[in-house]
């Protein structure tokens, strides 16, 4: 007795089957989580070391370089990227997709500390590192921002009450605060009036420091109690400052007001950020490397309602530029053409039967199948995006033809006059093997699929397994359901005259029929015709082939568009400032455009640089991202000695290195002068190619002095320098970079 016979027999043990499988898929399916795209993020850990006042050539050779050496002796290391501007050093380590994250910045935090004697002794903070991808965009921003309070105050609230609860959440990497405020009090001295009393600068600063200590008094111990003396000798604001004595000249006190201007302040004032003009506060939420964008963001707006009811009645948090929305919007796109497919499947089938019972016993294989699938996805940790979905439409076409198979061979012993008992036994016994032929071969399809290595693999592995599971489950539904039922509900009377509506289909069909006969008759009297049609359909195929654009994935339109902001390197911040906000102005008025975020002076960049995200409207209300990013490219370029860099955020980011554009092409050279020669000429000449737009390097020597410079190294300690370009309307949604094995270089940019 095989399984189809047993199932046939036994029709309440394969209800009961069934519905244990139906039942779990829908468990399974309510825990699946929602993502754009699978798990295929490589492996990322961000080092960042600050030494302030240390020129971009002394943080690579002193500090940069050290750790970098250190870096390339972990393993599994894919690249290794580094930045250096004025006074920091930033080095991006991405490691293979095989490597667990976790281990990694294990690895990373222990070769910082094997390199912490062998860098510069005035660097008193040790260098930090998190597992950040510092190319992708956040996932999400929290806005802080209030009529009345100063913005030191709202800072004081970002830091100490939502920076630390937000990052702490499973899957977010760090919370960065763009546009900070932190208090403090700001001494502006006066050279001569120094000079004029003998004071030198050190003593000044000695005095600063010892009146604003806060360090342990002592304790006062008697016979029956201890008590610690409790003193807080700090300053409080720029009043109390003015009054501290800094040195006695001729018998008389000299105060710090008398010699400097004191002055309320914070402690960077050459950074800001505005929410649609409006100053605010900006929390940026980064992910980690390999956490889902939806449940991350579910968790922080989960905080938000309790972040409200504690702070101060005149400030308000806002979230914005959600990145999760346009993944929600996606999936749920697609869930609705994977339902749409099911309909059109089992109209197909409907209209060929003729007959609702004969309908039915094939269109129940869809349904379960794809539920039973879904348990198999939960086992193996996937989730509910594109990839997924798309193999699941895909399948709803391929599971349906086992269960026609075998019903087919059952009806045809029904109409031959055997009952249908019978008839779904001798059945199902013939057509058995047919079916694991058949599921066996289309398996085999997507063995090269599973067997793909790299990102493309990575990204499919998801995708073949799960038409694999939905075939597998097809096979197994017709060799258990499908015979059972057909037993059951199949009928077949000879009396029976078809309706009108079986009659206009089955003369739809004969004409079909008749006219493919025709065509197959003139097609055999011509054969050499065909053959000639036949060589040049390949040749055509071919040409076509070469001709059509190419690239590694399509650029996705998730509703929102990254900014970068260039001036010359010389421009003062509040110059800087001021044309930053008539960029964005001219963003704002954009019809497609909802809300935009606008910084400058913040994520490490160097002050001549700013970053904005722009946040569009719903897709049917307005053009493609690539449309609105023209647009706006032909409106800023009226702004006079600002540059502007647009393009859209991508959900498939590959590589550990920012870009303001979509390809990178790296330069590498042993003589620092020659390769910043070369760098300019490469430059200039890709600006002169038509195609190519937003020509930009990240060398920067328009100040006498570079103010940052690079390295990209695979493995090996190399630098290196970069140029960077666009095309005109598309590109990739990755950016290229190639991995040197030789000395210093730069990145252009295009």
């Amino acid at each position: 007795m095989n399984l189809s016979e047993l199932c046939i027999r036994r029709p309440v043990m394969t209800i009961l089957l069934t519905a244990a499988l139906v039942l779990s898929g829908l468990a399974a399916y309510r825990q699946l989580p929602t993502a754009a795209l699978p798990r295929v993020d490589f492996p990322v850990v961000s080092v960042t070391a600050t030494l302030p006042g240390a020129s971009p050539e002394t943080m690579a050779a002193s500090v940069a370089s050290p750790l970098e050496r250190e870096f390339s002796t972990i393993a599994g290391i894919d690249t290794i990227t580094s930045n250096s501007t004025l006074g920091n050093t930033s080095i991006t380590i991405q490691f293979v997709l095989e490597r667990d994250i976790d281990a990694a910045a294990a690895d990373v935090q222990a070769a910082i500390a094997r390199t912490q004697r062998r860098l510069p002794a005035e660097m008193t903070t040790p260098p930090s590192y998190r597992k950040v991808n510092p190319a992708d965009q956040p996932i999400l921003f929290l806005s802080l921002n209030s009529p009345t309070l100063p913005l030191a105050q709202l800072n004081d609230i970002a830091e100490t009450l939502i920076q630390p609860k937000v990052a702490t959440l499973p899957g977010v990497a760090q919370v960065q605060i763009y546009g900070s405020q932190k208090y403090a009090v700001r001494v502006q001295v006066n050279p001569n009036a120094l000079a004029l009393r003998g004071i030198g600068i050190d003593e000044l600063q000695k005095a600063l420091a010892a009146a604003n200590a806060n360090t342990p008094v002592g304790t006062l111990t008697g016979q029956q109690q201890q008590l610690v003396i409790a003193a807080n000798p700090q300053l409080p604001d720029a009043a109390s400052f003015r009054q501290l004595i800094v040195a006695y000249r001729n018998s008389a006190p000299v105060r710090l007001g008398d010699v400097a201007q004191v002055l309320d302040s914070v402690e960077n004032d050459r950074t800001a950020s505005w929410l649609n003009g409006t100053r605010s506060i900006m929390l940026a939420i980064q992910r980690q490397p390999d956490a889902n964008t939806v449940e991350v963001v579910d968790r922080v707006r989960e905080l938000v309602p309790v972040f409200q009811t504690q702070l101060p009645a005149a400030a308000a948090i806002q979230v914005v530029n959600d990145r999760s929305e346009s993944i929600r919007q996606a999936v749920e796109d697609v869930q609705f053409t994977l339902g749409l497919t099911i309909v059109l499947v089992v109209m197909v089938i409907f209209l060929f039967l003729r007959r609702l019972s004969a309908t039915l016993i094939p269109a129940l294989a869809v349904p379960i199948s794809l539920i039973a699938t879904a348990g198999g996805m939960h086992l193996l940790g996937f989730s509910v995006d594109n990839i997924s979905l798309m193999a699941l439409t895909l399948a709803v076409g391929l599971v349906v033809d086992d269960a026609i198979v075998m019903m087919e061979n059952i009806v045809r012993y029904v109409e031959e006059g055997m009952k249908p008992f019978e008839a779904a036994i001798k059945g199902a016994r013939e057509i058995g093997f047919t079916i694991l032929s058949i599921t066996l071969s289309l398996v085999a399809v997507f063995i090269p699929i599973l067997l793909m290595g790299g990102v493309v693999g990575r990204l499919f592995h998801e995708f073949a397994l799960v038409v694999t599971m939905s075939i597998g489950a097809s096979a197994f539904v017709s060799l258990t359901l499908t015979p059972m039922m057909c037993s059951r509900f199949l009928t077949h009377n000879h009396d029976q005259k078809e309706g009108w509506f079986g009659r206009i289909l089955e003369g739809g069909f004969s004409a079909l029929l008749n006219g493919y006969a025709r065509t197959l008759r003139w097609t055999l009297r011509h054969r050499p015709l065909m053959g000639l049609v036949m060589i040049g359909t390949v040749i055509g195929t071919a040409m076509l082939y070469q001709a059509i654009p190419k690239g590694f994935f399509p650029t996705e339109d998730i509703g929102q568009i990254q900014v970068t902001t260039e001036a010359r390197a010389d421009i003062a911040f509040p110059s800087m400032a001021e044309r930053q906000q008539q960029v964005a102005a001219i963003m704002k008025a954009n019809p497609a455009v909802v809300d935009v975020i606008s910084s400058v002076g913040v994520g490490g960049s160097t002050g001549n640089q700013g970053r904005m995200f722009i946040t569009l409207k719903p897709r049917d209300e307005r053009p493609s991202a690539t449309e609105v990013i023209q647009q706006l490219r032909r409106q800023v370029n009226g702004i006079p000695g600002m540059a502007v860099y647009m393009q859209p955020v991508q959900n498939l980011r590959i590589g550990g290195r920012s870009s303001k554009s979509l390809y990178q092409y790296t330069i590498q050279g042993l003589d620092l002068d020659e390769l910043y020669q070369w760098s300019g000429r490469l430059e200039q000449t890709l600006r002169g190619i038509p195609i190519l737009q937003d020509v930009t390097s990240d060398l920067q020597l328009n100040n006498r002095r570079p103010m940052s410079t690079s390295t990209a190294r695979r493995r090996r300690p190399w630098a290196s320098a970069s140029i960077r370009c666009a095309p005109p309307s598309t590109g990739l949604s990755a950016s290229g970079r190639s991995r040197p094995s030789t000395p210093p270089a730069t990145t252009i940019r295009c």
